[in-house]
């Protein structure tokens, strides 16, 4: 497993196709931000239809760590990852 954090950049009339697309892998963090845990696979999957889904102009990050412990995070206000959020 590789941890992942997802950050992309476009049209704001198309951004619902990648958060749509990136949800079957990755927990939605912020406004254009996922992130989780992903098998080599579906990073693999990932990165291609990211690509796929890019227009001129637009682009994507794609940061990989080899552990989530590898990060230190610091949310301010609510954690919108949080688990009691979810019913």
């Amino acid at each position: 497993m590789v941890y992942v954090i997802v950050v992309y950049d476009m049209e704001a009339d198309r951004t619902h196709k990648m958060l749509k697309f990136l949800r079957r892998y990755l927990t939605h963090a912020q406004n254009s931000v996922l992130e989780g845990d992903v098998t080599e696979g579906d990073l693999e999957k990932i990165r291609s239809g990211v690509d796929d889904l890019l227009n001129p102009g637009e682009s994507t990050i794609i940061y990989c760590v080899s552990s989530e412990k590898m990060v230190e995070r610091s949310v301010f206000g609510e954690d919108p990852t949080a688990d009691d959020q979810f019913l």
